[in-house]
């Protein structure tokens, strides 16, 4: 199907994919814009701009490739199919060797992700009726005996399920039973989670998905969660799995627009109960999960460095993992925490990358995602309190940097070695006790009769 595409699909003046269109059709070819920026376009959304991407028809490739030296270095990936990226430019530029852009849309995963538009003209090229799924909300294959040619589909169907809430069609659904994700590289993997968690309106519609369709054995951590019980008068919704959906809903609600918070908070939020699986028992009647902070800890690093997800995030994640019941257990456990307590959690988190504020999220969203009623009133109240509390401490001087540093022990004469680390360890409890960034009090205090 081919028609004018209207306003919803248009580029503002200057843009280098018009500047690479006019180029190949001086050339004597055609540049069309595909990938998700035309899909998300005729839906109205602009979530999927830095998905647009350019597909050639009509050229050699060494003539597109000598074309494109004119916009800035170049470089190919791909063999079978070769794929220019642009050094500084945010788009791939494909060159496809079959006769029209139907017979190269053939080998793309979905009906949806098979549209191409031409910037010069304004033509929509929509061979397989994509137009038609994103009316019905339905997403299909674009043809089955090539959807296998990229194990990561079935995942993706799975993301864009979520991300655009269209239901897979029966014959799509057998196509993703059948993908086999454990030789995909794994950083593809963790693109499509951070697609699913910042983009998702509710990313538990991906865990629902890949549960149903035998994709969870993949991600052990997560399968592990499935039909280990809670405690009803805490968790009246049910097992981890389901409270764990609930959670990163909620978390979804949370996100500010900023990539590196948001990735700590959902993963913070997906990840917050990996330790129950291990930890759960019944005890004199009760369900009860003790230390599973701690022994999430584990797996959740596990999940994460299998996906070689950046240093940044393992740390932080698994300090949030560590530590997520903090903002409830400060305020209503055996009396508030003092200041001390918020001082060394505010160092032990800054020490991970992260800080008191996506740790309060993270908090929030595990308290909402359960069905008491103080959770469906949407209400925190330790929690709000611990914030409250926690941005007071936040502004002292000391809170984040140790102040008596080992080479000022080490001018007093104290040699290397375990009673250096003792002292040192002393001083940093006193500076959480007191709030102090004078050395000289620290260390009168420290070497004074009272630390007898």
């Amino acid at each position: 199907m081919t028609r004018q595409a209207g306003a919803l699909l248009s580029l503002p003046e200057p843009h280098p994919a018009l500047e690479i269109a006019r180029a190949v059709a001086a050339a004597g070819g055609r540049a069309l814009v595909v990938g998700g920026w035309v899909r998300d376009s005729l839906r109205g959304f602009e979530d999927g701009s830095e998905d647009l991407d350019l597909e050639v028809l009509g050229l050699a490739p060494e003539d597109l490739e000598r074309l494109l030296t004119g916009f800035g270095r170049v470089r190919r990936v791909g063999k079978a199919f070769p794929v220019y990226q642009l050094s500084g430019w945010a788009m791939d530029v494909s060159l496809t060797r079959a006769g029209g852009f139907a017979e190269a849309a053939r080998r793309r995963d979905l009906r949806v992700n098979a549209m191409g538009w031409d910037p010069l003209t304004g033509v929509l090229e929509d061979p397989h009726d994509g137009q038609a799924d994103l009316a019905s909300g339905t997403l299909r294959a674009v043809d089955p005996a090539h959807f296998g040619d990229d194990p990561l589909r079935g995942l993706r169907s799975v993301q864009l399920a979520a991300r655009l809430e269209m239901a897979l069609d029966p014959a799509l659904r057998d196509l993703c039973v059948a993908s086999d994700l454990g030789d995909v590289p794994a950083e593809r993997i963790f693109a499509e989670w951070k697609r699913i968690l910042l983009r998702a309106p509710r990313p538990s519609r991906a865990l629902l998905l890949l549960r149903e369709l035998q994709l969870l054995r993949f991600f052990p951590e997560l399968e592990a969660l499935v039909g280990v019980p809670q405690d009803p008068e805490w968790h009246p919704e049910g097992d981890v799995w389901i409270h764990t959906g609930r959670v990163v809903d909620q978390a979804a609600g949370l996100r500010r627009g900023h990539e590196k918070s948001d990735l700590l908070l959902m993963f913070g939020a997906l990840c917050h109960d990996f330790g129950k699986p291990q930890t759960t028992e019944e005890r004199e009647g009760r369900i009860v999960s003790r230390k599973h902070s701690e022994e999430g800890l584990a797996p959740t690093r596990a999940f994460l460095e299998r996906m070689r997800a950046p240093n940044w995030l393992v740390t932080g994640v698994v300090a949030l993992v560590r530590h997520h019941l903090a903002p409830a257990h400060f305020v209503r456990d055996s009396g508030a925490a003092g200041a001390k307590a918020y001082r060394k959690l505010a160092r032990l988190l800054a020490e991970a990358g992260v800080d008191f504020d996506v740790l309060y999220r993270v908090a929030r969203a595990d308290h909402l995602g359960r069905t008491t009623s103080e959770a469906l009133a949407g209400s925190f109240a330790a929690g709000d309190t611990f914030l409250e509390r926690a941005r007071v401490i936040e502004t002292e001087p000391a809170t984040h940097q140790p102040v008596v540093r080992g080479r000022q022990l080490l001018a007093l004469g104290i040699e290397p070695g375990p009673a250096l680390g003792a002292l040192l360890a002393r001083c940093q409890d006193v500076q959480d006790e007191t709030g102090w960034t004078d050395p000289e009090s620290i260390l009168a205090r420290v070497f004074g009769p009272s630390s007898d």
